[in-house]
């Protein structure tokens, strides 16, 4: 049954069949693949298999299949993973999928995980060829919907490296029926020359991420080292992105298509998004754009949302549901302001039924001033600061990024100004303002970064929207040349009372400026065009509506408030038997949203008592972020409850102020010092400034003589002692510490555990969640481990690491899968793991380990052992299965 709809040409003037000749290849798939059980509780089991595809140039594609349900055919979906990653990155989305009706197909790209083959940046002949092999399988499986013979319904999601090969493989391959690639590239070349201007920092991250440069293909390493080593990009390396970009086939993108790009990206900024909504739209195709609030420079993922929205996307244009909710033609999420609880930044989404790009609704801003003389200095030393590439996931500065707010630097003599007027009333920005400049320079060429910020109303402020700027070269500079310069896209509101600041510097610290010494002269030759978007609203109601209605609306809630009262009223009361306790946890449920049958956390219940360091385990997904939002207040839960000290914890609950948070990071003020920073921040709790108890908090986070330090002169590791303290501040009885070693190396770690330790001595208790099983062994008294959100075991750490229901199998040689497998379905066993050593197998309440060793004999494993293992590790691996 053909479910393309009817009523849209685009779905009916397909043309025939295009694939690469490359596709043609044998695709062989090794062995038959492993299957396992992801998924329990009452949702659908969701089964994947694990196979390795060989291609037809010999690479080794390393890939996993996705389906949940009854059997019968269904959609398919790709989902491609970021460049530096895996398919595991993507296996929580694809269970999300498959349990949503879909097969999903996930693969690490030709260099990465554990394929082989060089990387090719999404070769035509390599990556791209790939996707046509993975579609051909499809055709061939019994579980997906076919629209013909050998042609699969099938579509492509993706984030970044994965976005771009979403977009490639609907150009190269007419079988792709829908699309959805997020924070990704259109035009490779624009994205790390743009302006003639070589992005070495982020181009360098990408080397770097990809394991150095002979792990590229060599017109790719050749290409860098030429372009890194001048620091001029020249045609020929412009040429071999380009033909690597979706641009590239630009004509023959034709599917319905999402668009999700970053607003706080450097790499990848909005207008990659912008031409490929143009292009793809003049193709006739169905195109939908939607600005998050996150980037590859930080700022929020908004993962969920994004999520749900390209279920919707591939509901309607591949299962044929009209009814099915895409959203808005175009949405940007924008900030109001940080949420006290967490120091996140407050969305809110606004919306357009059009997408206006990036020119709508202008309006000219005078500027003001003369002509002026700035240097380019030797070397292009020291540069000016805008964007910090790769910051996104260092917590504090990405939430900064999301607000618009982050660090930038222009040195004096390295760069011209113009500023506006006050603005009279609120101004929004949405899109990429323009100006004309008249540039002279004293060389034959010059770079200039171009950016706008927003200057606060006493002139000392200003802030530099998404940390973006705008590079250009310009060639044949020393007559002098009129340049029209497109700024960056953002989405900002400029208040009443502020200017706005158009800078043009000599250096970027993400980018190769010319290294011999000149002199620019830059002069204003238009007013500065900014774009408006007037179509783009909130939800928000008018003022208007509420001053109309306000008696309606009081009458309204008092008779709420008198209705609903007693239930209000009647919050549980505390439990004078837990008054000691600082933690208790019964029955505590969490579904997702939009599910009434599947759940983020499940019937969790465990105690924490005073002077313990609890370690909180489990692999991603298992609910542990959840769990800690519901303890903080941040979320409800839908069943169960969580008593902190005998009080039921509710959002804004009294007892929480005896509850310090690290979660994610901390933002600071760079410029203050970390002293400042901390009284500041209790200063914002509006309680005394006794109560902070700043010495005691500080003298347990042991930071020293550094507290009178500006905090953007500290270390990463003394960044995270500083937001432990800052979690310190007023000695909670309860501390909750959530991945506090990210980004530390071995001596901080040890710092950082001491510092817990020394925490939880004096009778307070700490919550620490970690991957870093091995530091958790060390610091933490007892252990929750949780899988799928459920509580798998609870206790002191010494008891699960030497619990004798898991045994160490020491074998003479490598045990191979399917033996393990074997092994884990003998009776009394309850799972059995590969290891380096041999099997971590964990008994059931039945299961002996004489039986065990009968049975390994039987089976001819060449065992040299058996006994306890004494491993965090191994312990951790046996009681999740091995699903970490």
């Amino acid at each position: 049954m053909d479910l393309r709809l009817p009523g849209r040409p685009w779905l009916r003037s397909r043309r025939p069949r295009r694939t690469l000749a490359a596709a043609a290849a044998v695709v062989v798939l090794a062995g038959a693949g492993t299957w396992t059980a992801v998924a329990s509780d009452d949702a659908p089991p969701v089964r994947r298999a694990d196979r390795v595809m060989t291609t037809g140039d010999g690479v080794r594609i390393d890939t996993s299949f996705f389906t949940a349900g009854p059997d019968g055919r269904r959609p398919a979906v790709l989902l491609g993973h970021g460049f530096g990653g895996s398919k595991e990155d993507v296996r929580e989305q694809a269970e999300d999928l498959a349990r949503d009706g879909y097969a999903v197909l996930t693969w690490s790209a030709r260099g990465f995980g554990r394929s082989t083959g060089k990387i090719g940046l999404n070769d035509p002949e390599g990556e791209v060829a790939d996707v046509s092999r993975l579609i051909d399988w499809l055709a061939g499986r019994p579980e997906v919907r076919l629209d013909k013979a050998g042609d699969p319904r099938v579509g492509i999601a993706g984030n970044s490296y994965g976005g771009a090969v979403a977009l490639l493989g609907a150009g190269h391959d007419d079988r792709v029926d829908a699309i959805a690639p997020a924070i990704t590239y259109f035009d490779l070349a624009d994205a790390l020359f743009p302006g003639g201007v070589f992005k070495k920092l982020w181009a360098g991250a990408f080397v770097t991420s990809g394991g150095g440069c002979a792990r590229f293909e060599p017109a790719l390493c050749a290409m860098y080292e030429r372009v890194a080593e001048s620091g001029v990009p020249d045609d020929r390396a412009r040429a071999l992105l380009e033909a690597r970009s979706p641009s590239a086939v630009a004509d023959r993108i034709d599917v319905p298509t999402l668009l999700m790009q970053g607003q706080t990206d450097s790499l990848f900024p909005l207008g990659q998004a912008d031409a490929a909504a143009r292009a793809i739209r003049a193709n006739g195709a169905p195109v939908d754009v939607d600005w998050l609030a996150g980037g590859h420079d930080g700022g929020d993922p908004e993962t969920d949302r994004l999520h749900g929205r390209v279920r919707a996307w591939f509901d309607r244009y591949l299962k044929g549901d009209k009814n099915a909710d895409t959203g808005p033609a175009f949405r940007v999420t924008r900030t109001g302001g940080v949420d006290s609880t967490d120091g996140r930044a407050q969305l809110r989404g606004a919306s357009a039924d059009s997408y206006p790009g990036l020119a709508g609704g202008t309006r000219s801003v005078p500027l003001a001033g003369r002509e002026q003389r700035f240097a380019n200095p030797a070397g292009a030393n020291p540069p000016a600061v805008s964007a910090l590439p790769g910051i996104g996931g260092s917590g504090g500065l990405s939430q900064l990024s999301s607000l618009g707010v982050g660090v930038s630097l222009d040195f004096p003599g390295q760069h011209a100004r113009f500023d506006s007027a006050p603005v009279a009333r609120d101004l929004r920005v949405t899109g990429s303002p323009t100006v004309t400049v008249r540039v002279r320079s004293t060389s034959d060429d010059a770079v200039l970064f171009a950016k706008v910020y927003d200057v606060g109303a006493d002139g000392r402020q200003q802030v530099l929207p998404s940390q973006l700027v705008t590079p250009v070269r310009v060639e044949g500079a020393r007559a002098g040349k009129d340049v029209r310069l497109t700024l960056p896209a953002v989405d900002h509101e400029v208040r009443k009372g502020h200017r706005l600041r158009l800078v043009l510097a000599s250096t970027d610290l993400g980018y190769a400026s010319p290294a011999a010494p000149a002199t620019y002269s830059v002069a204003l030759k238009s007013d500065l065009t900014v774009p408006t978007a007037p179509g783009v609203t909130t939800a928000a109601a008018p003022l208007p509506a509420w001053v109309v209605w306000l008696p309606v609306a009081g009458a309204a809630l008092a008779l709420a408030l008198l209705l609903t009262g007693r239930r209000r009223t009647a919050a549980p009361a505390p439990d004078p038997e837990l008054a000691g306790v600082p933690l208790q946890i019964t029955g505590l449920s969490k579904r997702y949203a939009r599910s009434a049958d599947r759940y983020a956390v499940r019937e969790l219940s465990f105690r924490v008592e005073k002077g313990q360091v609890l370690g909180l385990l489990g692999p991603n997904g298992a609910g542990k972020t959840t769990t800690l939002r519901m303890l903080m207040g941040l979320i409800r839960p839908d069943d169960g409850e969580i008593r902190v000290f005998g009080h039921a914890v509710r959002p804004g609950a009294p007892v929480l102020s005896r509850v310090g948070a690290f979660v994610e990071g901390a933002g600071f003020l760079p410029h203050l010092s970390g002293r400042e920073n901390l009284e500041l921040y209790w200063a914002a709790t509006g309680r005394p400034p006794e109560d902070a108890h700043l010495d005691e908090a500080l003298e347990i986070a042991g930071l020293g003589d550094a507290l009178a330090r500006a905090v953007r002169t500290y270390s990463q590791g003394m960044r995270q002692r500083l937001a432990i303290a800052q979690a310190m501040l007023g000695l909670p009885d309860l501390l909750i510490l959530d991945e506090p070693t990210n980004g530390l190396d071995p001596p901080q770690i040890r710092e950082m555990r001491e510092v817990m330790i020394r925490y939880a001595a004096a009778g307070r208790t700490v919550i620490v969640s970690s991957h870093l099983l091995a530091e958790v062994e060390q610091s933490c008294t007892h252990l929750v481990v949780m899988d799928r959100g459920r509580l798998v075991q609870a206790g002191p750490v010494h008891e699960i690491i030497g619990s004798g229901d898991t045994l160490l199998v020491g074998t003479v040689t490598p045990v191979e899968e399917p033996v393990a497998e074997k092994v884990a379905a003998l009776p009394g066993i309850a799972s059995a793991v590969r290891t380096d050593e041999g099997l971590l197998v964990r008994l059931d309440t039945d299961g002996t380990a004489p039986r065990l060793i009968a049975e390994l004999v039987r089976l001819e494993v060449p065992v040299t052992s058996v006994g306890p293992h004494r491993r965090l590790e191994d312990a951790f691996l046996t009681l999740i299965g091995g699903s970490a």
